[in-house]
């Protein structure tokens, strides 16, 4: 009988492979915790939470309870003209956990979908206002998704190349550090002079694709007040970020200002179920909320506010606010930090990172995206059973918040004896 990797070439296309070059996936069989199991019974420590969903453990019995008895009273529902308890019970949960400006949740999938979502609520709130507002803000390097308008903002080409002379009219603006952002200021009160901004979309905190890129509070919050003095719509784009991994519930939490409109997916559901969730403040709801039905945001997805992704996340945050995660959380966080001191003045180490449970590294060395060394790396981490996906340079690391002590210090280990191969 052919084997699992063999059957899966026939016809699958993976995501952000190039199947001539990489044909060969690994089957993974079975998940817990935070390990991964293949077809031959190997397990993969999983430092990255399969893409930060799982953040809560694989498999956690809690949350598959509480979905297995929502799927033997409601599976699914079309949600236009429908309601139903999960989704009423999960606004209510998430509303009081989000920041205390946002008011009105709008479901969709995924993470591009939220953001999407966002987007298009902010050219919409001011089309409806009667304002000539079409041009959006991102930073650079931003990634925001694969949908357009979500690329459009996205400042990677590496994903981009084939599609950038379709997008929506987009301005980049520097991720702000202490050194550029006066000059940042100075630029865009200039900028703003033309009223055309819709909206500002940007990763609180922490860049993700941009190889975990981090940027300070105290930096950021400054350029948020200025746009939403003059009219712009902050889109906080928090589907990595949110749920915890930040040290808080939300990125956003650290900084003054507060956004118009949140992203959300990824932890959403503890990585059990697709969901996405796009919030936004009563002010921009009342933009669209009229006798006239075209000023309605008329947007929809099959699965909108499914019962089981519902139900899944309210069980995500019920542990998120337990006691016993909350303790992991702080774990994790003081364990970087002591790793941190241990590897950040090796040679081989260009600079280090953190913010809350997220933790990065840079090699001194120039690497492709995708490419050989990088491929290298990632193959050793694999033959050592742990399972990291290098961004270039960048090693990061972002576990399940239930990973254990030993297996933070075994992936640790395998870094460390990465160096020696770089």
């Amino acid at each position: 009988m052919e084997n699992l990797s063999t059957r899966d070439q026939r016809h699958l296309w993976h995501p952000l492979t190039q199947h001539k070059t990489h044909p060969n996936m690994l089957p993974v069989v079975k998940a817990k915790g935070s390990l991964l199991f293949d077809d031959k019974g190997k397990q993969y420590i999983d430092g990255i939470a399969s893409w930060y969903t799982c953040m809560y453990g694989h498999c956690n019995p809690f949350i598959l309870d509480r979905v297995y008895r929502q799927m033997q009273r409601l599976d699914q529902v079309v949600f236009s003209g429908f309601t139903h308890k999960p989704a009423i019970e999960l606004s209510e949960g998430l509303v009081k956990i989000l920041p205390p400006n946002q008011e009105k949740l709008f479901f969709s999938d995924n993470g591009s979908t939220a953001t999407e979502i966002g987007i298009k609520m902010a050219l919409q709130y001011h089309f409806n206002l009667g304002q000539k507002r079409k041009v959006l803000m991102a930073f650079e390097n931003g990634f925001h998704g694969d949908t357009f308008g979500a690329m459009s903002v996205s400042g990677l080409s590496v994903y981009n190349g084939p599609f950038e002379e379709l997008f929506l009219e987009v301005e980049r603006i520097p991720v702000p550090t202490a050194d550029n952002l006066e000059s940042i200021l100075e630029k865009l009160e200039e900028r703003l002079k033309k009223d055309d901004i819709a909206g500002f979309i940007y990763e609180p905190l922490v860049q993700g694709a941009a190889a975990m890129l981090m940027h300070k509070a105290s930096d950021l919050d400054p350029i948020l007040k200025l746009l939403k003095v003059k009219g712009v719509l902050l889109i906080a784009d928090e589907v990595m970020t949110g749920f915890g991994k930040t040290g808080s519930n939300f990125a956003s939490d650290h900084i003054p200002t507060k956004p118009d409109i949140i992203c959300m997916s990824k932890a959403l559901t503890a990585g059990l179920i697709p969901m996405a969730v796009t919030s936004c403040t009563l002010e921009v709801y009342n933009a669209f909320y009229s006798d006239e039905i075209s000023k309605g945001l008329f947007h929809g997805h099959t699965y909108t506010a499914n019962p089981l992704s519902c139900t899944a996340a309210l069980a995500g945050l019920q542990l998120l606010q337990s006691q016993e995660m909350q303790d992991n959380i702080a774990r994790v966080i003081k364990s970087h930090r002591d790793f941190d001191a241990e590897i950040k003045d090796h040679p081989k180490v260009a600079g280090t990172r953190q913010t809350g449970v997220i933790y990065a590294l840079d090699l001194n060395i120039k690497m492709e995206r995708y490419g050989d060394v990088r491929d290298r790396l990632f193959q050793h981490f694999m033959d050592h059973g742990v399972y990291l996906r290098p961004l270039g340079q960048t090693i990061y690391i972002l576990a399940p918040y239930v990973i254990s002590d030993d297996e933070l210090q075994t992936i640790y280990m395998v870094i460390k004896s990465a160096l020696e191969i770089a």
